[in-house]
């Protein structure tokens, strides 16, 4: 195949623009935004089962000190009758007086022991509250960060996008100046290669492998005309010729 040397120039301008779409792709893949986003929606899903589980505790713990609350009410209500009963002289049997004051000392006993429960649950209750209020903070922050890194990430994916519309542009216009069988043979050689079709020989190395031609390959390009499409003998990528090729 014969090509220009000015379009063989040209076809390293095209590889270089080519390499900085290639850039721009890996950059928009890997961005740090998305592992961080990553990170904190993990950390978000975590606190925010932790708080459900607190609330739901809080609001058991409300639900059973209510019930501890009713059952003191209840003992509460039976010693004042039982006491008012007393106190109105209706009881007048020794025995009776005396079964009613031993079910005052029960109900004394039962309540003084219930409202220790209200205690231990108002406490339970309470800790609840502050892990609930805690947890809600630490969401309510991460999610600021979520919210914080979205934006840095869409910035960058703006940038990114606007650039690479540039980039696509710029290499269609110079692609269009580019023989169409060089261009064919420049893209298919691109796609088996990682994502370099041609490369520039300099100073006796190719710029696409990095390995140096020996002496019959380096004769074999020199004997080459100026318009022949020459390539590597390592990997076959297509051999730009320039002044600072050391040939």
């Amino acid at each position: 195949m014969n090509a220009e040397p000015a379009d063989q120039i040209r076809l390293l301008e095209v590889q270089a623009l080519d390499s900085r779409i290639a850039q721009l792709d890996h950059k928009r893949r890997n961005l740090p935004e998305h592992a961080e986003l990553e990170r904190l929606g993990a950390d978000l899903a975590q606190l925010r089962d932790l708080l459900v589980a607190a609330r739901t505790e809080e609001s058991d713990t409300a639900r059973e000190q209510t019930k501890a609350e009713q059952d003191v009410e209840q003992v509460r209500q039976r010693a004042v009758r039982d006491q008012q009963r007393m106190d109105s002289g209706a009881v007048t049997s020794p025995k009776d007086l005396e079964n009613l004051q031993r079910e005052l000392a029960s109900l004394a006993k039962r309540q003084s022991d219930l409202e220790d429960v209200v205690l231990e649950v108002m406490e339970r209750r309470e800790v609840a509250q502050e892990r609930a209020a805690e947890l809600a903070e630490r969401v309510e922050s991460v999610q600021a960060k979520v919210s914080e890194a979205e934006s840095r990430k869409s910035a960058a994916l703006e940038d990114i996008d606007a650039e690479g519309f540039t980039v696509a542009k710029d290499r269609e216009v110079l692609a269009a100046g580019v023989p169409d069988d060089l261009i064919k043979l420049y893209d298919k050689l691109r796609a088996q290669q990682g994502g370099i079709g041609a490369a520039r020989l300099y100073q006796k190395r190719c710029e696409g492998c990095r390995l140096e031609l020996n002496i019959t390959e380096l004769n074999e390009v020199r004997a080459a005309p100026a318009n022949a499409v020459v390539r590597c003998e390592n990997c076959r990528r297509i051999l730009v010729r320039t002044g600072a090729s050391g040939l």
